[in-house]
């Protein structure tokens, strides 16, 4: 196993771009099957790192049938496109968030991202690796798409601005943050009292920078690949929402593989998935230093008055109703009651 430094994850784009591929075992046959991989994230980021070497571990465990390429960094496309690629079969497996794009297909995927609903990794973890990740991923196949089974990690997300530090639900409010686009994060950020904005990530560091939002959200590992740094001062260690990644392929591209190849392909694959965990834990616990030496001001929170705001303000009542009766139940096994 090839252990991730945090200097190889934080390399720029030049450094990744100049590093060597990895070399794949040679064989003497043209593999039968070659598929597209895609992802949002940079080349150097530990998801595309840890795919590769799925790739290669499939490449060779299946005699040189089986080759998966990874494009990262949206050569494929944006979200959108990507997922209406997979869809259409004309790539055969993405990266993708369930709290993000996905749940404009999938409502449902996004209830793992409940505002303050999880503690810790591990309690996200349980809860995907057990019943609620069985649960979504039978609503995936309901619209032809197949998720691995281990999510990759992108972690839990924090508060960055240039105007304070967010201690308390009250320092939010009327701040102009840009989340996503997506109705969960709108909706978390409008029951906090702030104004949210939702701006497609290629334009967040330019609408930081010119102050068209005061601040954003993200997890470390990004606010640093990304140099968010630059351009925010505070840094709030909120936990606010988990986010993660789901190693889709459609059911129809998946049923092309010969099924005895199938398992292979799944079991490096959830594999590298265990290994994004570990790795993206291992970087975000690093990074508070690295940021502190470029100027970032942190601060830690207590979430109890941010999940007891979001309770008074109908937060967990208005998406109890959104997920239904059962979604809500089986994420309530793993978190205790919300609202």
């Amino acid at each position: 196993m090839k252990e991730i430094s945090r200097r190889h994850v934080l390399l720029g784009a030049v450094a990744a771009a100049a590093t060597p591929a990895l070399i794949m075992p040679k064989f003497a046959h043209a593999a039968e099957f070659n598929l597209k991989f895609g992802t949002n994230l940079p080349a150097n980021h530990p998801l595309n790192i840890r795919a590769n070497e799925a790739a290669e571990r499939i490449l060779k465990d299946t005699e040189g049938r089986v080759q998966i390429n990874v494009f990262p960094n949206n050569q494929l496309g944006n979200d959108s496109d990507m997922l209406s690629q997979l869809r259409a079969g004309a790539i055969d497996f993405f990266t993708v968030s369930g709290v993000n794009v996905l749940s404009q297909m999938v409502p449902v995927s996004s209830i793992y991202g409940l505002g303050f609903a999880f503690p810790n990794d591990n309690a996200v973890h349980q809860a995907l690796d057990g019943d609620l990740g069985k649960y979504l991923r039978g609503e995936f196949a309901k619209v032809g798409l197949l998720a691995m089974d281990n999510i990759w990690s992108s972690g839990f997300r924090q508060i960055t601005n240039g105007v304070k530090p967010i201690a308390t639900p009250a320092d939010l409010k009327n701040l102009k943050i840009r989340v996503p686009v997506s109705p969960l994060w709108t909706s978390l950020f409008q029951h906090l009292g702030a104004a949210p904005a939702s701006i497609n990530f290629a334009e967040v560091y330019s609408s930081l920078q010119t102050k068209v939002v005061d601040g954003q959200e993200n997890p470390l590992s990004i606010i640093s690949i990304a140099k968010l740094y630059e351009v925010q001062k505070y840094c709030s260690m909120t936990n606010h929402m988990w986010d993660g990644f789901w190693c889709m392929s459609s059911q129809k591209a998946w049923n092309r593989l010969p099924e005895k190849l199938r398992p292979v392909v799944a079991q490096h694959l959830n594999r590298s998935g265990l290994d994004v965990r570990a790795d993206v834990a291992k970087l975000n616990a690093s990074l508070q230093t690295d940021l502190q030496a470029k100027g970032m001001v942190f601060n830690a929170t207590d979430s109890a008055p941010f999940r007891a705001a979001l309770s008074k303000s109908g937060f967990y009542t208005e998406w109890r109703k959104k997920y239904g009766e059962e979604a809500w139940a089986t994420l309530e096994k793993y978190t205790g009651k919300l609202g």
